[in-house]
């Protein structure tokens, strides 16, 4: 893998204050893969897409980003490598219409998405472009804070929870958005409690529990050890 790799963790140690949450993880992407984290709440998933991104205290290891070493880089110079972060919260402007949210962030990177894309892959989007970004409805939400991230030029996406809460419908909708953007190229790290969505979509699963790599599967491996990852899940 290692000459096609878009991600290296190694030996990472993460903080919030004075507490510890990341021990010592190892984590390998290769490029174009799409891998999920999977775990518990608690597990330490999100943080260590935080600490991908330079969003945690302090951070102690190795992250080498498509060949640059990034663990001492402040977030800003680490998103212009080409990394896209979309939060839990997916923090959509209130204030804002649907269109001005998409069009906020800057973009750090040739080959984005343009606004005419973005509506290509969500045309919810397109009918809601003037509507006040909190009248969306949660899943018009989560197209937008992927939408936008898009729009930077990022290749390695970070999505957290994305299908969280969601109708059916639109859980599918999302599905579609994951495999066009697999075909496309794009590296894509998916932090998930829906196993389901996430072994369709997956090339690999790290299994997450209390701060370290508990388990490392392929997805040909899933389906022997699904009773195994549903141990670690709690379900």
């Amino acid at each position: 893998m290692a000459a096609a790799e878009m991600l290296r963790i190694t030996d990472l140690h993460s903080f919030y204050g004075e507490s510890h949450i990341l021990h010592g993880v190892d984590l390998q992407v290769g490029r174009g893969e799409v891998v999920a984290l999977l775990g518990r709440n608690g597990a330490g998933r999100t943080t260590l897409l935080k600490s991908i991104m330079g969003l945690v205290g302090r951070r102690t290891g190795r992250i080498v980003v498509n060949g640059r070493e990034t663990i001492d880089m402040p977030t800003h110079r680490i998103a212009a490598l080409g990394l896209g972060y979309c939060p839990e919260e997916r923090a959509i402007f209130s204030t804002l219409s649907c269109e001005e949210n998409l069009m906020l962030p800057p973009v750090l990177r040739g080959g984005g998405f343009s606004v005419e894309d973005v509506y290509g892959m969500f045309p919810n989007l397109r009918e809601r472009r003037a509507s006040q970004g909190t009248r969306l409805s949660g899943g018009e939400q989560q197209m937008l804070a992927i939408g936008r991230i898009l729009r930077t030029g990022a290749q390695l996406l970070l999505l957290d929870e994305i299908s969280e809460g969601l109708a059916p419908v639109i859980v599918i909708a999302l599905d579609a958005c994951i495999r066009s953007l697999k075909d496309r190229g794009y590296t894509i790290i998916l932090v998930e409690q829906n196993f389901e969505f996430a072994a369709g979509l997956a090339d690999r699963v790290y299994v997450m529990e209390n701060g370290r790599i508990a388990e490392s599967l392929r997805a040909n491996e899933l389906e022997a050890k699904a009773g195994l990852v549903q141990r670690y899940l709690g379900v």
